[in-house]
């Protein structure tokens, strides 16, 4: 007998995010057309009510400013009702003073979260694992982060992972081990005799040596 059961692919790095539509605590959206030119950092936790997701949430939610100020989105997701959602945004409200004003997706029926590879097995099958997926406005998933149930994120490096990715992009650079901003990037290393030449000959990058050059931005 045949199964009915849609097959899902995990998301790749360089895939154009995989559509859907769904209902959020800030209302409907269909993925496609959210956050049109800008950059998306959507992230899963497990579930409402429980410890390490309130104080990841409240890390995004505090910091909202600094990713607005970097022309993205957040929009969160957990296999939990719109219901749960609410009340338990209006609990760490109350009771921390935090308040998450990111959409976060209701994904009771489980199909957001299997689109997007949250949901493994061995870690669990009814809470999606503490993913973020950083989104460029072009739609394209650029970057992926795994964390399992029990070890909460880095927001830092979320943050700076972000600003890296941007980075690289205006400036057409690569980004070394433990960059951050104002520090010094890796020149894209000569692909010809021709341009070995001129990167031997260049004297405004350091050079450990033609394949491996730094500057300052």
């Amino acid at each position: 007998m045949e199964s009915n059961e849609q097959v899902y692919a995990m998301p790749r790095i360089g895939d154009i995010a995989p559509d859907f539509e769904a209902v959020t605590t800030t209302g409907k959206i269909k993925f496609s057309e959210f956050a049109k030119d800008k950059w998306i950092v959507m992230f899963s936790h497990p579930a409402d009510f429980t410890p390490v997701c309130t104080t990841e949430m409240s890390g995004f939610a505090q910091r909202q400013d600094e990713f607005t100020a970097m022309n993205s989105e957040l929009i969160g997701l957990s296999i939990d009702s719109i219901h749960s959602h609410l009340a338990w945004v209006n609990n760490v409200r109350e009771k921390t003073g935090v308040y998450f004003q990111f959409p976060i997706i209701a994904d009771l029926d489980m199909h957001v979260s299997k689109l997007y590879g949250m949901l493994q097995p061995n870690e669990s099958e009814t809470a999606a694992v503490r993913a973020v997926f950083f989104i460029d406005p072009a739609k394209k998933i650029r970057l992926i982060m795994y964390y399992p149930l029990n070890v909460g994120r880095n927001m830092d490096e979320i943050v700076r992972v972000l600003q890296a990715l941007q980075f690289s992009d205006k400036h057409k650079v690569a980004i070394p081990l433990n960059w951050k901003p104002g520090d010094q990037v890796i020149v894209p290393p000569p692909k010809t005799l021709a341009e070995m030449d001129a990167r031997i000959a260049d004297t405004t990058c350091e050079k450990i040596d033609f394949y491996l050059a730094k500057k300052t931005i």
